[in-house]
């Protein structure tokens, strides 16, 4: 029977450093893409509650929009919950999310029709 054991070596300096760094640039991301999803999700919050759609066309209205204003899909969600709590919408956006809505409810409204 051979037991061995996994006794942990020490990294040299230089690794040891380029690994830490590394793994802080992972976590940073890891929280960037937690608070960007939870932004989406509160968005998708409000456009449920302001405009009764459902949630999955809640989604494609902020996706429409983003792309139609080339606006990163986070910062179309912070602006439309901080419209919520009080703040204005820039018009382009306010526009095109107008319109978004619109097509989505319509085919939410009609599914069997052509989009």
């Amino acid at each position: 029977m051979t037991i061995s054991s996994r006794v942990p070596r020490p990294l040299p300096d230089g690794t040891r450093n380029a690994t830490v760094a590394s793994l802080e640039q992972e976590n940073t991301q890891l929280r960037h893409a937690i608070d960007s999803h939870a932004a989406v999700d509160q968005a998708i919050g409000v456009l449920i509650a302001v405009h009764r759609i459902p949630p999955d066309a809640g989604f494609e209205v902020l996706r429409d929009v983003s792309q139609h204003t080339n606006i990163k899909l986070h910062t179309v969600a912070t602006a439309l919950i901080d419209w919520a709590l009080g703040q204005p919408l820039a018009k382009p956006l306010e526009q095109k999310l107008g319109e978004a809505v619109q097509r989505h409810s319509r085919k939410e409204d009609n599914p069997d029709q052509p989009h």
